[in-house]
């Protein structure tokens, strides 16, 4: 049974196979909880399931992952409710545990500045495909499965334009600012040089001429970010919210991150208001006469 919701996912959903092994982890273990068989999770009351978060929670689990868990958990009761094996989805019945509010971490501008900007050792194919991957990275926002998803036909550098498929199997169009098209142009001409730039082929590919891989484009990021000697977290996810912090304090409409990032609600794009508040209180306190008063 769990086999089957994880095709249903994978084949229906489009789920990323990162997504599906998370998913998988996860009904495995509540299968071993109750010590059953996959197909008697059907027989499974809403009391029961709510003992095994509780149990979660006793572990020193926080709520994050707790609720990931009864996200994957209803997400299967959910499947057998369409499958018309269930009447119900029991988890509709359980209170989920509230998730404490993480502040996006992201990068400074001046960081990234001197990362793109620095200068380069060489050009080789290696070095310009992974200075091409954390430019557009940074400036588009798209997700590093995103990334690893385009094909040599999503990229218009004559429109200055990239398609992603998202989340959902949703397309956007994400607009490539003339910099950045330069640098793609030069990395593409590189590419062709190499491999064959087949319209549907990777656009970018590892050495051997095979797609990157996920584990690739993070040690890459990671790689950059520590010789340029940024602290913190370094990952593909956090351009991703650097991005998304630069363009609010720079003005940008949320409603167009949001567009941008492929939110599917304005709540997920909200998160990075607090970095524009933060400015507008460090400007307030230097500019007006009272703000130091006591």
């Amino acid at each position: 049974m769990v086999t089957r919701f994880i095709q249903y996912l994978k084949s229906e959903k489009r789920y990323s196979e990162h997504t599906l092994r998370a998913y998988k982890s996860d009904m495995q273990q509540l299968v071993a909880y109750f010590d059953i068989a996959d197909n008697e999770l059907i027989n499974v009351s809403h009391r029961q399931l709510r003992l095994w978060f509780s149990e979660l929670m006793s572990q020193g689990l926080n709520a994050r992952s707790v609720n990931r868990k009864i996200s994957s958990a209803s997400a299967f009761y959910s499947y057998l409710v369409r499958e018309r094996l269930l009447a119900q989805n029991p988890i509709e019945k359980v209170i989920t545990p509230k998730n404490a509010k993480r502040l996006p971490f992201f990068y400074k501008e001046e960081e990234l500045h001197a990362l793109l900007d620095g200068e380069r050792d060489g050009s080789s194919y290696e070095e310009q495909r992974n200075h091409a991957m954390i430019e557009l990275l940074y400036a588009t926002g798209m997700r590093l499965s995103e990334l690893v998803g385009l094909r040599c036909n999503d990229v218009s550098l004559d429109a200055q334009t990239v398609k992603v498929l998202g989340k959902g199997n949703k397309e956007r169009i994400i607009p490539l600012c003339p910099s950045l098209c330069q640098e793609l142009r030069l990395y593409a001409e590189t590419l062709s040089s190499h491999f064959a730039a087949l319209p549907d082929s990777a656009f970018f590919r590892t050495a051997k001429g095979e797609p990157v891989y996920p584990g690739l484009v993070y040690r890459v990021v990671h790689s950059g970010l520590e010789m340029q000697g940024v602290k913190g977290k370094k990952s593909p996810h956090v351009l991703r919210h650097s991005f998304a912090t630069h363009m609010l304090n720079n003005g940008a409409n949320l409603n167009s991150i949001k567009d941008l990032l492929g939110h599917s609600s304005l709540r997920a794009t909200q998160v990075y208001t607090h970095n524009s508040v933060e400015k507008l209180l460090k400007s307030y306190h230097n500019a007006h006469p009272h703000a130091g008063d006591n």
